[in-house]
Protein backbone atom coordinates (compact mmCIF):
# COMPACT_ATOMS: atom_id res chain seq x y z
CA UNK A 1 0.00 0.00 0.00
CA UNK A 2 1.29 3.49 -0.79
CA UNK A 3 0.08 6.50 -0.08
CA UNK A 4 -2.28 7.35 2.38
CA UNK A 5 -4.61 4.42 4.16
CA UNK A 6 -7.75 4.14 2.84
CA UNK A 7 -10.27 5.29 5.19
CA UNK A 8 -13.29 4.67 3.33
CA UNK A 9 -14.77 2.57 6.18
CA UNK A 10 -14.89 5.15 8.33
CA UNK A 11 -14.07 5.41 12.20
CA UNK A 12 -15.22 2.58 14.31
CA UNK A 13 -16.68 3.10 17.72
CA UNK A 14 -13.45 3.98 19.37
CA UNK A 15 -13.06 6.84 16.82
CA UNK A 16 -10.29 4.72 15.28
CA UNK A 17 -10.22 4.32 11.74
CA UNK A 18 -10.01 0.37 11.14
CA UNK A 19 -7.98 0.87 8.01
CA UNK A 20 -5.55 3.54 9.47
CA UNK A 21 -4.92 1.09 12.20
CA UNK A 22 -4.72 -1.98 10.12
CA UNK A 23 -1.42 0.17 7.74
CA UNK A 24 0.14 1.23 11.29
CA UNK A 25 -0.02 -2.24 13.11
CA UNK A 26 1.26 -3.61 9.67
CA UNK A 27 4.61 -1.56 10.22
CA UNK A 28 5.75 -4.10 12.59
CA UNK A 29 7.26 -7.35 11.97
CA UNK A 30 5.99 -10.60 12.50
CA UNK A 31 7.26 -13.93 11.99
CA UNK A 32 4.41 -16.48 10.75
CA UNK A 33 3.51 -19.93 12.85
CA UNK A 34 1.38 -22.76 11.54
CA UNK A 35 -0.71 -23.80 14.37
CA UNK A 36 -1.58 -28.11 13.92
CA UNK A 37 -3.21 -30.09 15.80
CA UNK A 38 -5.43 -33.82 14.53
CA UNK A 39 -8.98 -33.47 14.37
CA UNK A 40 -9.92 -35.32 17.52
CA UNK A 41 -13.22 -36.26 15.43
CA UNK A 42 -11.74 -37.92 12.25
CA UNK A 43 -7.85 -37.95 13.08
CA UNK A 44 -6.80 -35.73 9.91
CA UNK A 45 -4.60 -32.99 10.11
CA UNK A 46 -5.87 -29.34 10.40
CA UNK A 47 -3.83 -26.41 10.80
CA UNK A 48 -3.86 -22.39 10.53
CA UNK A 49 -1.50 -19.86 10.00
CA UNK A 50 -0.53 -17.02 12.51
CA UNK A 51 1.44 -14.14 12.60
CA UNK A 52 -0.44 -13.29 16.40
CA UNK A 53 2.59 -15.67 18.25
CA UNK A 54 4.94 -14.78 21.34
CA UNK A 55 6.14 -15.89 24.40
CA UNK A 56 4.48 -15.28 27.78
CA UNK A 57 6.16 -17.62 30.23
CA UNK A 58 9.33 -19.21 30.78
CA UNK A 59 7.75 -20.86 33.98
CA UNK A 60 5.71 -22.40 33.44
CA UNK A 61 6.17 -22.54 29.56
CA UNK A 62 3.30 -20.63 28.01
CA UNK A 63 3.21 -19.25 24.54
CA UNK A 64 0.29 -17.25 22.91
CA UNK A 65 -1.34 -16.92 19.76
CA UNK A 66 -4.38 -14.90 18.48
CA UNK A 67 -7.63 -16.60 16.24
CA UNK A 68 -10.32 -14.94 14.86
CA UNK A 69 -13.53 -15.57 16.06
CA UNK A 70 -14.70 -16.28 12.40
CA UNK A 71 -12.02 -18.92 11.98
CA UNK A 72 -13.80 -22.63 11.18
CA UNK A 73 -10.69 -24.11 11.90
CA UNK A 74 -9.61 -23.18 15.49
CA UNK A 75 -13.40 -25.25 16.69
CA UNK A 76 -11.77 -28.31 15.17
CA UNK A 77 -8.45 -28.05 17.03
CA UNK A 78 -9.23 -26.34 20.55
CA UNK A 79 -9.95 -29.95 21.76
CA UNK A 80 -7.09 -31.83 20.60
CA UNK A 81 -4.56 -33.08 23.03
CA UNK A 82 -1.82 -31.38 21.46
CA UNK A 83 -1.21 -28.29 19.25
CA UNK A 84 2.02 -27.97 17.56
CA UNK A 85 3.42 -24.23 16.73
CA UNK A 86 5.72 -24.78 13.55
CA UNK A 87 7.82 -21.83 13.42
CA UNK A 88 7.89 -21.05 9.54
CA UNK A 89 11.14 -20.60 7.40
CA UNK A 90 11.36 -18.28 4.63
CA UNK A 91 10.74 -21.02 1.66
CA UNK A 92 7.68 -22.30 3.56
CA UNK A 93 5.85 -19.39 2.01
CA UNK A 94 2.97 -22.27 0.31
CA UNK A 95 2.58 -23.37 3.81
CA UNK A 96 1.57 -20.30 5.36
CA UNK A 97 -0.71 -19.16 1.87
CA UNK A 98 -2.12 -22.85 2.09
CA UNK A 99 -3.41 -22.78 6.28
CA UNK A 100 -4.81 -19.43 5.83
CA UNK A 101 -6.78 -19.95 2.54
CA UNK A 102 -7.60 -23.35 2.06
CA UNK A 103 -10.27 -25.18 3.67
CA UNK A 104 -10.69 -28.68 5.77
CA UNK A 105 -7.99 -31.54 5.25
CA UNK A 106 -7.25 -30.49 1.71
CA UNK A 107 -5.00 -27.51 3.17
CA UNK A 108 -2.41 -30.20 3.68
CA UNK A 109 -2.20 -31.75 0.21
CA UNK A 110 1.36 -31.51 -0.22
CA UNK A 111 2.46 -30.44 3.33
CA UNK A 112 4.81 -32.86 4.14
CA UNK A 113 4.82 -33.42 8.12
CA UNK A 114 5.27 -36.23 10.55
CA UNK A 115 3.80 -36.69 14.57
CA UNK A 116 5.10 -35.12 17.42
CA UNK A 117 5.69 -36.71 20.32
CA UNK A 118 2.12 -36.03 21.79
CA UNK A 119 1.10 -36.63 18.38
CA UNK A 120 0.36 -33.20 16.83
CA UNK A 121 1.55 -32.88 13.30
CA UNK A 122 5.20 -31.55 12.93
CA UNK A 123 5.60 -29.22 9.18
CA UNK A 124 8.63 -30.77 7.28
CA UNK A 125 11.15 -28.32 7.21
CA UNK A 126 10.28 -25.58 9.87
CA UNK A 127 12.93 -23.34 11.96
CA UNK A 128 11.62 -25.34 15.36
CA UNK A 129 7.85 -26.43 16.68
CA UNK A 130 6.75 -26.48 20.21
CA UNK A 131 3.81 -28.92 20.82
CA UNK A 132 1.73 -27.46 23.65
CA UNK A 133 -1.89 -27.98 25.33
CA UNK A 134 -4.71 -25.21 25.32
CA UNK A 135 -4.42 -23.91 29.08
CA UNK A 136 -6.82 -20.50 28.28
CA UNK A 137 -9.00 -18.75 26.00
CA UNK A 138 -9.63 -15.45 26.20
CA UNK A 139 -12.39 -13.01 24.52
CA UNK A 140 -10.76 -10.17 22.75
CA UNK A 141 -12.21 -7.79 20.41
CA UNK A 142 -13.01 -10.07 17.46
CA UNK A 143 -10.42 -12.63 18.70
CA UNK A 144 -9.35 -15.17 20.50
CA UNK A 145 -6.29 -14.82 22.61
CA UNK A 146 -5.08 -18.74 23.26
CA UNK A 147 -2.72 -19.30 26.41
CA UNK A 148 -0.73 -23.18 25.75
CA UNK A 149 1.45 -24.80 27.71
CA UNK A 150 4.69 -26.44 26.19
CA UNK A 151 5.26 -29.90 26.26
CA UNK A 152 8.22 -30.36 24.15
CA UNK A 153 10.33 -28.75 21.86
CA UNK A 154 12.85 -28.68 19.17
CA UNK A 155 14.95 -26.87 16.66
CA UNK A 156 15.37 -28.21 13.18
CA UNK A 157 16.69 -25.71 10.42
CA UNK A 158 18.90 -22.37 10.36
CA UNK A 159 17.45 -20.31 7.94
CA UNK A 160 15.44 -17.17 7.64
CA UNK A 161 12.48 -16.87 9.12
CA UNK A 162 9.34 -16.45 6.93
CA UNK A 163 8.23 -12.67 7.79
CA UNK A 164 4.94 -10.69 7.36
CA UNK A 165 5.10 -7.21 6.55
CA UNK A 166 2.75 -4.85 5.16
CA UNK A 167 0.22 -7.27 4.41
CA UNK A 168 2.74 -9.37 2.47
CA UNK A 169 5.93 -11.94 3.25
CA UNK A 170 9.59 -10.65 3.56
CA UNK A 171 12.87 -11.73 5.14
CA UNK A 172 15.36 -11.11 7.21
CA UNK A 173 18.40 -9.94 5.37
CA UNK A 174 20.65 -9.51 8.75
CA UNK A 175 20.76 -10.09 12.18
CA UNK A 176 22.42 -8.57 14.88
CA UNK A 177 23.46 -10.67 17.92
CA UNK A 178 22.17 -9.28 21.16
CA UNK A 179 21.86 -9.81 24.71
CA UNK A 180 18.62 -10.65 24.97
CA UNK A 181 15.67 -8.74 25.77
Amino acid sequence: MHGSPDRSSGPSATGLDPAAFRSVLGRFPTGVVAVTALDPASGLPAGLAVNSFTSVSLDPPLVAFCVAHTSTTWPIMRTAARLCVNILAESQRDVSERLAFGSGPEKFAGVPWAHGPGGAPLIDGALGWIECSVEQEHVAGDHLIVVARAHDLAEHHDAGPLVFYRSGYGAVTRLTPSRGL
